[in-house]
């Protein structure tokens, strides 16, 4: 892509994928592209291919937009402003601005605008943040307190007026092109009265997830001596699951975490130090209207017994003084995971794990059967990894993406490619990509590139 200034920089970006089976209106609809949130308020469709701007949206003045994410995967997509913190003036004098944000959604492909929403203090209360996920408006609050409102009911109450893209419209004495600049598009959905709540529940940090067949939450009692444990509860009567409380017995510095598998199989996630758990959620013998938490298979780190714990030390005098020491369960000494992802199109679920050698961390990817937890091929990362960065590890198809955060908002990207050897599978295409992959010469780094943000 060609350079620009800081404005037209990058603040946040999607990758959309043509959906399978659906005809689109034109040919460079075929291919992925790239959703961009500019820091000037323009919102992009970019060709993944070539770069070209297929699509532009100016969103608006009256705020700062910042964070874009999915509503419905691959279908709607929630654009999230800043929270708007007034002036320095008006916080010294106690005026409290009333609208904290605001959402604005669009379908994707071609886009058309579904409404601009402002999430008010006056209707709310004190909210903290809200998000939108898979039509659920999701409020948080400082206290941990997590409530759920239905958008497409929103809409239907509070939308003010119907606004379509590229159409002349006029608003508040002004009049312009929606979604072109400097007109932008006017805040059309305005919450006058508390919506029918569809469901609350009190989380440390607001920490709360849904998921599971049937629907059940993950949520962590809400004081902070319960920070690690987990209540996973049915969602339609909060009932506690059999098994329900999920606790990893580990000491680290970082904590574990967990989640509904991203498959769509209902199963959970437990990611700690030294083991990742999966869990599956299923009816209680004998009783269907209870479900029981129970382990499906457990990834362990490659450990082996530290061979200095409680050895005997001899002192100057000839007393013999028995050390007692436990290493913390992330010490970099040991392999130790820290990302977990999981590839939907080979249905593989990619491991990072992480070893502190004298002062060089090396790490390698591993990739194991997403159903039945075998490890299937293992892949050292040539570069090393210092656990004081930050990192992140992206696996799509037969790519790997290794970004590292280092000092000074200084970037490294190394990028891995899979070759496919000789010997390779045949059956379904998804099948012959997985064995293709699965019988691939060890990965080749492709490139490493360092950038300065």
């Amino acid at each position: 892509m060609p350079k620009c200034s800081k404005s037209e920089k990058i603040e946040d970006a999607l990758l959309w994928e043509c959906p399978v089976g659906e005809i689109l209106p034109n040919p460079s609809d075929y291919k992925s592209s790239l959703i961009a949130l500019t820091a000037h308020n323009w919102l992009f469709r970019i060709s993944a291919t070539t770069g070209k701007v297929l699509e532009k949206i100016y969103l608006a003045s009256y705020c700062k937009f910042r964070y874009l994410s999915w509503d419905t995967p691959q279908e709607v997509i929630a654009v999230k402003s800043a929270q708007n913190k007034g002036s320095v003036l008006a916080r010294q004098a106690g005026i409290q601005q009333p609208v904290l944000l605001y959402l604005a959604v669009f379908h994707v492909l071609p886009f058309s605008l579904i409404g601009i929403l402002e999430i008010n203090k006056k209707i709310f209360g004190n909210v903290t943040d809200a998000t939108l996920s898979h039509g659920i408006l999701i409020v948080m609050y400082s206290s941990g307190l997590v409530r759920l409102y239905s958008f497409q009911a929103i809409t239907e109450q509070f939308m003010q007026q119907k606004l379509d893209l590229g159409c002349a419209c006029r608003w508040g004495g002004t009049a312009g092109t929606v979604g072109e600049a400097p007109f932008g598009i006017p805040c059309n959905i305005k919450i006058t009265d508390t919506p029918p709540l569809l469901f609350e529940v009190s989380s440390l940090e607001n920490a709360f997830q849904i998921g599971g067949h049937p629907w059940h939450y993950i949520i962590t009692p809400n004081k902070k001596k319960q920070k690690g444990v987990f209540h996973i509860c049915a969602l339609k009567d909060n009932s506690l699951a059999k098994n329900g409380i999920q606790e990893m017995e580990c000491c680290s510095l970082e904590s574990d975490w967990i989640y509904f598998h991203p498959d769509a199989s209902g199963r959970i996630i437990h990611v700690g130090p030294n083991q990742v758990k999966v869990l599956k959620l299923n009816e209680v013998e004998n009783n269907s209207a209870q479900h029981q938490i129970s382990e499906d298979f457990v990834i362990l780190a490659n450990r082996e017994k530290n061979k200095n714990e409680n050895l005997p030390t001899v002192t100057a005098s000839g007393r013999v003084v028995k050390r007692t020491f436990n290493l913390l369960d992330d010490d970099p000494e040991q392999e130790t995971f820290k990302i977990v992802d999981y590839e939907d199109e080979l249905d593989l679920l990619s491991v990072v794990a992480v070893t502190q050698i004298d002062a060089e961390g090396k790490a390698h990817l591993d990739f194991h059967c997403n159903e039945y937890g075998t490890l299937l091929k293992s892949i050292p990362l040539v570069e090393s990894w210092d656990v004081t960065y930050s990192h992140e590890v992206y696996f799509d198809r037969d790519l790997v993406l290794h970004i590292e955060q280092k000092p000074s908002r200084v970037f490294s990207c190394y990028v891995y490619q899979m070759r496919e050897n000789a010997q390779t599978g045949r059956g379904a295409e998804r099948d012959r990509k997985a064995k293709s992959l699965l019988s691939a010469e060890p990965a080749a780094r492709l490139d490493h590139i360092n950038l300065r943000s």
